[in-house]
């Protein structure tokens, strides 16, 4: 798995590269699978995301907050344990990554510039999806909410964060620990039934909203072939670039949608 999630500390390989531009790749791809490039890279979509529900994403008559149903469902899963407080998730999605990079005993320098470069990427990895619902003519969103149209852009900011922590992040750690540490399975054996089971789940928690969509077996099975480009794109890239391209697809749905109804 990515060398964040494995929680071994690498850095790039001391032997020569064959240029310029190939070790700065290298760099680049080891250093935005960094934990603390994740939640630099993420944090100011945590912050918009919380100006946008409290400020736009509202119904002030009565005071009420639209939400992606992830950060609700972490909302609740701290209040099992006595943790109560608007701000809990978005403090536990920056504890969760400050305490992954302490523990992987990890630099403290701040890479923004491949923060910023993960915005291109993110941007570019978002478009295989976008092909894949234009060949099944119908646009989806990877976001599960009862809310309309125009708060899209404000939970489209939520949902990859709060989706990706909640079905790459958590479940693939829980996953890994009970299939390879516990059960002993073959560590690609493994690995691939991480990833169908965590998509199946991520395609069937679109219909869990309080005002669920009717059931498409094409909707379901995109959502599910979604879930499994983001599986692999954790594995082999890491948590920031995974949120990012969800982000991005979201974000590209609600432009393609407002577009198509100005």
């Amino acid at each position: 798995m990515t060398q964040a999630l494995s929680g071994r500390s690498h850095k790039p390989s001391a032997a020569p590269l064959p240029n310029p531009f190939v070790r700065t790749l290298a760099t680049y791809f080891h250093a935005s699978e960094l934990p603390l490039t994740a939640l630099l890279f993420i944090l100011p979509m945590l912050v918009l995301y919380e100006l946008g529900t409290r400020y736009y994403a509202s119904d002030w008559l009565r005071q009420a907050e639209t939400r992606v149903l992830a950060f609700t469902l972490v909302r609740q899963f701290m209040e099992l344990f006595g943790a109560n407080g608007r701000y809990l998730p978005p403090l536990a999605v920056v504890g969760i990554l400050l305490a992954w990079h302490i523990a992987r005993r990890d630099s403290w320098h701040l890479h923004v510039g491949t923060a910023l470069a993960m915005i291109v990427e993110s941007a570019l990895l978002a478009l295989p999806l976008l092909a894949l619902s234009n060949l099944l003519h119908r646009y989806l969103p990877l976001y599960a909410s009862a809310s309309v149209a125009k708060t899209g852009f404000v939970l489209a900011l939520g949902a990859g964060i709060y989706e990706e922590l909640v079905f790459r992040l958590m479940a693939f750690t829980f996953l890994n620990i009970l299939l390879i540490d516990l059960l002993k399975i073959r560590i690609w054996s493994a690995y691939l039934l991480i990833v169908l089971s965590s998509s199946l789940l991520f395609a069937a928690y679109h219909y869990w909203t309080p005002q669920p969509s009717p059931f498409h077996l094409a909707d379901f099975l995109f959502r599910a072939a979604a879930g499994a480009y983001f599986g692999w794109l954790f594995i082999v890239r890491g948590f920031g670039v995974t949120a990012g391209s969800h982000v991005a697809y979201d974000v590209y749905y609600f432009a393609l949608l407002a577009f198509a109804h100005p």
